[in-house]
């Protein structure tokens, strides 16, 4: 009885072990597809058009990467509370939904090389020369969401705060006078001017430091994000990366 309890422990212990290794880069070639964490709810990164079909930015990039693996992409939707412990509970192989890259999640988890960039910039109607620094914004005021972090930035350079809920609100009482700027995401910004090229809004100032979006996996899998970082590569020098870019954002957003 010992003998056979031991046996059936270590089937489990076998079968357990097995339930907990992430698959690996060879497993994701002989299945044929690698499956992509992601919420299909945040355009134009991830979205759904009005055919009910899954596109975006991110979308697109998951697709390049798995085409230079040879392999197909298989996304598998979530929301984002719940998005990166998908792959703790292996739902998936990579995550691909603007993960910012923080010394948080790098301590649990691996990221690519980052593969979009985003910035905070001072948004003003065209006609306003009176803003062209964060500086500038001390006694102006600043559409923002109070609880955001664009928000506090604009506080901390002395702008009166007007309260919005998000970006879209934060423009429209910009171009409606009601604000004299908004601190806003540099992707933000692209997106409205893609849709919207007429409108008289332009950045004012830029910040230098950047936040940075990686592809994100378990640890312990360095094949798979060797392969990766290399798609990533290859899809910049050969041009896919810059058509997808310029396809959302009309704009280089790499760097």
């Amino acid at each position: 009885m010992k003998l056979t309890r031991l046996m059936v422990l270590g089937a489990l212990s076998l079968s357990l072990s097995g339930v907990a290794s992430a698959a690996s880069l060879a497993e994701i070639k002989n299945a044929g597809a690698i499956r992509i964490g992601t919420e299909g709810t945040y355009a134009p990164f991830t979205f759904h058009e009005a055919s009910g079909e899954l596109v975006g930015f991110d979308v697109e990039i998951g697709r390049a990467i798995a085409a230079k693996l040879g392999v197909k992409a298989e996304f598998v939707e979530g929301k984002w509370d719940g998005l990166i412990a998908g792959i703790d509970a292996k739902r998936y192989d990579l995550v691909i939904n603007q993960v910012s890259i923080t010394p948080e999640r790098q301590a649990k988890y691996d990221f690519s090389a980052p593969y979009i960039v985003s910035k905070a910039v001072v948004l003003v109607r065209n006609d306003d020369s009176s803003i062209q620094g964060f500086a500038d914004l001390k006694g102006k005021k600043a559409a923002q969401s109070l609880t955001s972090n664009f928000g506090k930035l604009a506080a901390s350079h002395g702008a009166e705060l007007v309260a919005t809920d998000g970006f879209n609100q934060s423009v429209e009482l910009v171009l409606s006078r009601r604000a004299d700027a908004t601190i806003n995401d540099s992707l933000s910004y692209l997106d409205f001017k893609k849709h919207k090229p007429d409108a008289p809004l332009k950045i004012a100032a830029t910040q230098e430091s950047a936040d940075s979006a990686g592809v994100l996996l378990a640890k312990g899998q360095p094949e798979l994000l060797a392969a990766v970082n290399q798609a990533l590569t290859d899809i910049k020098a050969d041009g896919t990366y810059l058509k997808i870019a310029d396809k959302y954002f009309g704009a280089d957003v790499s760097k």
